[in-house]
């Protein structure tokens, strides 16, 4: 990411269930409260109108787009989002927390589509200043999707089957290892979310501390 454009910007990235969203919110609590960071939390799919339009398709009960179709409203969402909200708030000096961001596209729509192509209809979206992926075995982040569409009535979502989060737990994988689009760190979401968290604030406060340290030389 381009420091000139101030703020910083996280990205948390993970299958479902690996509990990306339950992070966002406690990581912006710790930043907020314990170190008075001001701290914009946001996700994607957006809230914008084109990321309302996906979250509808994601539904099973949707006639869901083609997977080229979802893969290009993806990414036009993105580039919205962040020109609409990320990109802002990061100008007005805030830590930019965002559940999932580009690699999410690149693993989930790469399942249906041509990666490099994928990664071709991303590439005006900025790579953040910290990319984490939340690691869960596929096995139990499913578990634990289940359990939660179980306790509150919801419906499966699009990938939310066996064999799709297996494959979507590879595809991290394999960015991870290749550390493609941009530096990837990986923290064990088998923790607890306690400790998770832990790990997650040391990363961006380790970070912060060093951008301002080299700004400030």
């Amino acid at each position: 990411m381009d420091g000139s454009r101030g703020g910083f910007f996280i990205a948390l990235e993970g299958i479902d269930g690996s509990g990306t969203s339950t992070q966002t919110r406690k990581l912006a609590s710790r930043l907020l409260e314990e170190v008075g960071e001001r701290v914009h939390e946001t996700c994607e799919p957006s809230r914008g109108p084109i990321g309302r339009m996906i979250r509808e398709q994601l539904s099973a009960g949707s006639a869901a787009f083609d997977g080229q179709t979802l893969a290009l409203l993806f990414a036009a969402d993105r580039l919205d989002h962040y020109r609409r909200e990320i990109e802002p708030a990061l100008r007005d000096g805030c830590v930019v927390i965002s559940d999932r961001y580009v690699l999410s596209s690149l693993v989930y729509q790469s399942l249906e589509c041509d990666p490099t192509w994928v990664e071709t209809i991303n590439s005006r979206a900025p790579w953040p200043d910290l990319c984490v992926l939340v690691d869960l075995p596929w096995e139990t982040a499913l578990d634990r999707v289940n359990r939660r569409l179980a306790s509150d009535g919801g419906e499966k979502e699009r990938y939310d089957e066996p064999d799709l989060q297996r494959r979507l737990a590879e595809g991290y994988q394999r960015a991870r290892d290749a550390q493609r689009p941009g530096p990837i760190v990986t923290v064990d979401g088998g923790l607890g979310i306690g400790a998770v968290t832990d790990e997650l604030f040391r990363l961006c406060t380790t970070q912060l501390a060093a951008r301002r340290a080299r700004a400030d030389s």
